[in-house]
């Protein structure tokens, strides 16, 4: 069987989502793996992973064919993801040659639906673990299988996505299966508590926009605690960030200088540490708003601050159920003392914690990659 695992993005965050099944099913010996590349980034952080592993497996760089095609797609895609439909486009015969795509994002999906690739099975593998209503869209019952980190998620797309049941494999999560790296944060006291600090780039999500300059300011000045800014990698990628599931849009103005070389401050605005977990097991504090690493976080339950920056109806809305974790506040006006209250009342909220972890991870003695691998082996 020849299995092609494509990294279709210009920065490293969807990596590891499929990496380590790419990995486990080479080990195997009895397939041809290879993984497709789109970005330079993305191959040094696909390189990183595999290490020795590189030997088992054949990395090939994908990229649009023409200066035209190239400049069109770079101006188009703040608008919309053009470079990844026209990676689509101007490799057909690339992907003609494969039994099987692996993919963690949808737009994959016009090799079906536009171009006729039908003999070609898709598996999703999909990124995060999150609740936003985007990852149970209907183009997700258009895969031959997909791969699902717990029972929330196979549940919420059996109901709202209409996805076949026997088309859903539930293996747990795979970026668990990728070893942790050392860390130093380089903190002035590093045994103050340390705070993750984790917004979304999306303009009607995000707490950035609206708070975010305030709670560095107030964390810079605090004796309290060490802050860890280190939100999702696409925030601060271009000017100005777009969101199409809800028509919005809103410039994105990184951290001024005043914020660097803080004895108690730590800045990443999109390394690949803010995509490996590194910060989320290193913190004591979890401190955002709608990003799926709050999951990640509660691998090991801990105290949890949410901000609601856009006014949200959010009880009872399983967009949200993640904001069960923990305190939501609407105004940081004193955000340390929030974060306080959020430590004072973390057992109030752990029980709870642990049921979202159950339903978002399902355990087992096997790793993730190792039962995606079976599921992708019996789909063939």
């Amino acid at each position: 069987m020849r299995i092609c695992f494509l990294f279709n993005h210009d920065q490293p965050h969807q990596v590891a989502h499929s990496l380590p099944i790419a990995r486990a099913m080479a080990a195997r010996g009895a397939h041809e793996v290879v993984l497709a590349v789109t970005h330079d980034a993305v191959e040094r952080e696909v390189r990183r992973l595999l290490g020795a592993d590189q030997a088992r497996v054949t990395i090939i760089s994908l990229r649009t064919r023409g200066l035209v095609r190239r400049s069109a797609a770079r101006l188009l895609d703040p608008l919309f993801p053009a470079r990844r439909l026209a990676i689509y486009r101007d490799n057909l015969d690339f992907f003609r040659g494969f039994d099987v795509l692996v993919v963690s994002e949808k737009t994959s999906l016009v090799l079906k639906s536009r171009y006729g690739l039908d003999r070609l099975k898709m598996v999703h593998s999909r990124h995060g673990a999150g609740d936003r209503a985007i990852g149970f869209d209907k183009a997700s019952a258009r895969f031959d299988l997909v791969l699902v980190s717990g029972p929330k998620i196979r549940d919420r797309l059996i109901a709202e996505a209409g996805v076949d049941p026997a088309k859903i494999a539930l293996i747990g999560y795979v970026k668990f299966d990728i070893e942790p790296r050392p860390l130093d944060l380089g903190f002035a006291d590093p045994a103050r508590p340390t705070v993750i600090y984790n917004p979304h780039p999306s303009p009607h999500l995000s707490s950035w926009y609206r708070f975010g300059p305030s709670v560095l300011r107030q964390f810079a000045a605090s004796d309290r605690y060490n802050l860890i800014f280190a939100p999702h990698v696409m925030l601060f990628q271009r000017r100005f960030n777009f969101a199409l599931d809800r028509l919005s849009a809103a410039r994105a103005v990184p951290p001024g200088r005043e914020f660097t070389d803080l004895p108690n401050l730590h800045i990443d605005l999109g390394s690949t540490r803010s995509v490996d977990m590194s910060y989320v097991r290193a913190a004591d504090i979890y401190l955002g708003d709608v990003s799926s690493q709050v999951y990640e976080f509660l691998a090991r339950p801990r105290p949890c601050l949410f901000l609601d920056a856009h006014d949200t109806d959010w009880r009872g809305d399983p967009n949200y159920l993640h904001w069960q974790a923990g305190p939501v506040i609407d105004d940081v006006g004193d955000i340390i003392a929030a974060t306080d209250a959020a430590v004072a009342s973390h057992p109030d909220y752990l029980a709870r914690q642990r049921e979202l972890l159950a339903a978002t991870f399902a355990g087992s003695d096997r790793p993730a990659s190792e039962r995606a691998a079976d599921a992708i082996e019996a789909l063939a």
